[in-house]
């Protein structure tokens, strides 16, 4: 136990018109350290998560979090990514400095602002998340991989559209409470089930609502040692935090396994001296309901190829043995991709204080965060508790 969360901010999702990359940088700082109490002074280190890849202009953003306060000048600052983890890669840096005793106070900013950029040029954008010689000619971007895993998976394991839209209808429903949230609207498991004008098919067996949505957004965390953590009012522990990277390829690997999610997950439990069953709930990446789906399984929920029976069975449910994203996940909440790390680790900090409102998972000790990069390639779980 060397690093703790001791404040957070979170922006609303969704699209922002009004906000920029620098606004909302700004605004989830300053609330991040008046949250923990904190001084501008009082930091070390600055890391931020930006994925941009044509997104924003602005390409070299990590001095953008200078602009909240003139005291942050000539603090350590860098801007990390690695895909759809950048949120997380940039909390995990922020670890590796107070654990390297080189920063006590370490301040880390998620962000992305996706909806100004036309329709086209987003999936052009995320397929750079790929592994553009062999991937980027695939039909329907990004979604257009997930299909294909998600067609791989049926002809393996038989049709799980049913599947599919009790994880969608489960994140819809939670969303509906997180005040975040960018959709808060609880679809039903009818409309997700049904293809129709409102929920086409997107990409293979995927429709509209097994995939995330496009979004602007910024979370902030406020990370400290131990002993300074304990002089202030609150300490969420990290018990765990593991990474670990797969090939870019998916030629390379048995796509449906997801084998550096289990390895992370594997890693992260045996970190924190815990079993999967301790764990109060877990936020995961479901970028599309595919991923959720076998995420379950990766985890080590439910044997390879029965990922249905974790959502058939209610496990993971809000009320279940184990819920799972009850914060309505990236498919209600929204996924601005250098926030979508950030923010899950903000989120589970709420949750493990109390202060979740309508999110709050009952009596939730221990949560489990994984988030990913690409297709299976950038895995990261960390599992938190609260100490203070």
């Amino acid at each position: 136990m060397t690093a703790c969360i001791v404040g957070f901010a979170h922006s609303r999702f969704g699209k922002l018109d009004a906000e920029t990359v620098e606004s909302l940088i700004v605004r989830v700082a300053t609330d991040a350290m008046a949250d923990a109490g904190i001084e501008p002074r009082d930091v070390d280190e600055i890391v931020l998560g930006h994925f941009n890849a044509g997104f924003s202009p602005q390409d070299f953003t990590a001095s953008l979090v200078l602009q909240a306060s003139p005291d942050l000048r000539f603090k350590r600052a860098t801007r990390v990514e690695n895909a759809c983890a950048t949120g997380s890669a940039a909390v995990h840096q922020g670890l590796k400095s107070i654990e390297a005793r080189q920063a006590r106070i370490v301040l880390v900013v998620g962000v992305e602002q996706m909806t100004t950029t036309p329709g086209p040029e987003i999936g052009k954008n995320l397929l750079k998340a790929s592994y553009v010689r062999d991937e980027a000619d695939i039909e329907g971007g990004f979604a257009g991989i997930f299909g294909k895993i998600a067609g791989l998976y049926f002809q393996k394991y038989g049709d799980q559209s049913d599947a599919l839209a009790m994880i969608a209808a489960k994140n819809h429903k939670n969303g509906v409470g997180n005040p975040y949230a960018q959709l808060r609207k609880d679809l039903g498991f009818d409309f997700c089930r049904t293809e129709s004008d409102r929920n086409p098919f997107v990409a293979g067996p995927l429709k509209r609502t097994d995939c995330s949505l496009v979004s602007d957004g910024a979370a902030a965390l406020v990370l400290a040692d131990v002993e300074t953590a304990m002089r202030l009012d609150k300490a969420i522990v990290f018990r765990a935090a593991q990474h670990v990277q797969d090939f870019l390829p998916m030629a390379k690997r048995d796509i449906l396994k997801f084998e550096g999610c289990s390895l992370a997950w594997k890693q992260a439990l045996a970190q924190a001296g815990i079993a999967l069953s301790d764990l109060s709930f877990v936020e995961t990446h479901d970028c599309f309901t595919i991923a959720e789906l076998i995420e379950y399984e990766a985890m080590g929920l439910v044997p390879e190829g029965q990922g249905a029976r974790a959502i058939a069975e209610g496990i993971t449910q809000k009320d279940g043995r184990l819920p799972v994203n009850p914060s309505g996940g990236l498919k209600a909440k929204g996924h601005p991709i250098g926030a979508t790390g950030v923010s899950m680790h903000a989120l589970t900090a709420m949750q493990l204080l109390g202060t979740a409102g309508d999110i709050q998972v009952k009596d939730a000790k221990i949560g489990g965060i994984f988030n990913m990069g690409g297709a299976a390639v950038a895995n990261y779980v960390s599992i938190l508790e609260r100490i203070r």
